[in-house]
């Protein structure tokens, strides 16, 4: 009974955790790894990007029947108003709600990697760290659809699945119905470490518009503000969707703008960590988390 009381009062007082999704997906890919965390006495909170998850839109024709591809393919997205900066302000607040106005450990994959990136540049009293999973660090100045294309990203897997021309519907836009697409998007996000009945359950749950805008926008940073946050990334080396040159590249901009250098750990997985080694994921958000508690307790001390 002391033992539980104790946990539960250190959940309560150490940083809260905020897990990021990237794309199509929603907080609940993070079910695995919140489970891992809270076994360690790590408080953790998924949240879902605007356009995901509890906050998606399905394009009509998804659900017309008998199902029309062509009306799907050419259907303007209802999500297609949403950028970078626009998600970015809506995951401030999401982070300042769970944390209380104090800093959280923000933990980013795929493309949740550039909304926190911009939230973070936004409102850097925020976060204690950004932790970058397989994901998207655009702090070059660029949208974070050149790096897609750029030749570090060669053999990604994404675009092949695509059902619709992003720039005509205003989304990347996926059909999880058809067979030969939830093929493509497996190898593209789930390769052949993660089970068959898992990675089926995952592709059903994907939302079929991804935001067009947040890929679009350039997104700024300063060393003043976002420089000034601690930065990790966790490279994916069998990652077919954000390939590993792509990841390390982010990771020499990420230095290139911050105070210090971004604390590198390398997992042999696929783009999702979170389905395929959920434990191995969530031992290294807990030393990051440890990390930042002993940084605050010093803190603490010395005022």
């Amino acid at each position: 009974m002391v033992d539980a009381r104790r946990k539960e009062e250190s959940m309560q007082d150490a940083t809260p955790v905020v897990l990021v999704h990237g794309f199509w997906h929603g907080s609940w890919c993070w079910g695995l790894v919140s489970e891992q965390l809270a076994a360690r006495g790590v408080a953790s909170v998924a949240v879902d990007l605007d356009g995901h998850g509890l906050k998606s839109r399905s394009p009509r024709a998804r659900w017309r029947r008998p199902f029309d591809s062509g009306a799907f393919a050419a259907e303007p997205s209802p999500v297609s108003g949403i950028t970078a900066s626009s998600a970015a302000a809506s995951l401030v607040e999401q982070v300042r709600r769970i944390g209380h106005g104090r800093p959280c450990l923000v933990v980013a994959h795929s493309m949740g990697g550039t909304v926190a990136t911009a939230a973070a540049e936004q409102a850097p009293e925020l976060f204690g760290e950004i932790m970058y999973v397989a994901a998207f660090a655009p702090v070059g100045g660029l949208p974070t659809a050149q790096y897609i294309s750029m030749p570090e990203n060669a053999g990604e897997l994404v675009a092949s699945g695509l059902s619709a021309d992003p720039a005509a519907v205003g989304a990347l836009r996926y059909d999880t119905g058809d067979t030969d697409r939830r093929a493509a998007i497996r190898e593209a996000f789930y390769n052949d470490d993660i089970d068959g009945p898992t990675a089926e359950a995952a592709i059903s749950l994907l939302t079929p518009d991804a935001p067009a805008g947040i890929a679009l926008e350039p997104i700024t940073v300063t060393a003043e503000r976002y420089g000034s946050i601690p930065h990790s990334y966790v490279v994916c080396t069998r990652d077919n969707a954000i390939r590993p040159k792509l990841q390390r590249l982010m990771v020499r901009e990420i230095d290139a703008v911050s105070a210090r250098p971004t604390t590198v750990v390398e997992i042999d997985s696929s783009h999702s960590p979170f389905l395929s080694q959920p434990t191995r994921l969530a031992d290294v958000i807990q030393v990051a988390h440890t990390a930042i508690r002993q940084s605050d307790r010093l803190r603490t001390a010395r005022v």
